[in-house]
């Protein structure tokens, strides 16, 4: 009979506290389209300055992909180096760990048609991309690894068979 009574108590507690529980919740999900609203249109601005910033990033590093074509075409291959100012250091095998796992996560790039090299700092890409912009991708990820002071692409653009 105590028992009973005990376990009676807990459940009328348990039963209070989720009641109010769910009541905070109604309350809260009440003002949730005002503040999805505004986290909707700052996420919006967010990515427009990040596609503007990487937009400027990629025209002052030459790797639009006119000027990677461009490059394919007089050299057949894409070199691009860091000021001596921007240079830190890593070991070239944590350069090359950190690279393949930029492009094993990129759903446009993959780890497995990129092969990477690095001696010093200085990356060599080999192997293919579906296209001059995703060769670009591929140099502006190298370049803003830490430790890497120079991108050599000797990538091409995959043909469509």
């Amino acid at each position: 009979m105590k028992n009973a009574v005990i376990f009676l108590l807990i459940g009328a507690i348990l039963g209070a506290l989720s009641y109010r529980v769910y009541l905070n919740r109604e309350s809260r999900n009440a003002s949730l389209p005002a503040q999805t609203a505004s986290v909707v249109e700052r996420t919006k601005q967010a990515a427009a300055e990040t596609k503007q910033a990487i937009t400027g990033q990629l025209v002052e590093w030459r790797l639009t992909p006119a000027d990677i074509q461009a490059d394919l075409a007089k050299a057949g291959k894409v070199v691009r180096t860091k000021t001596k100012a921007a240079r830190e250091t890593m070991s070239d095998a944590r350069i090359v760990a950190v690279l393949k796992g930029k492009y094993a996560f990129d759903n446009e790039l993959s780890a497995l048609a990129i092969n990477i090299d690095c001696t010093a700092g200085r990356v060599t890409l080999q192997g293919h991309a579906g296209s001059a912009e995703l060769i670009g991708k591929a140099i502006r990820l190298a370049l803003e690894t830490e430790g890497v002071t120079q991108v050599e692409s000797l990538l091409a653009v995959e043909s469509a068979n």
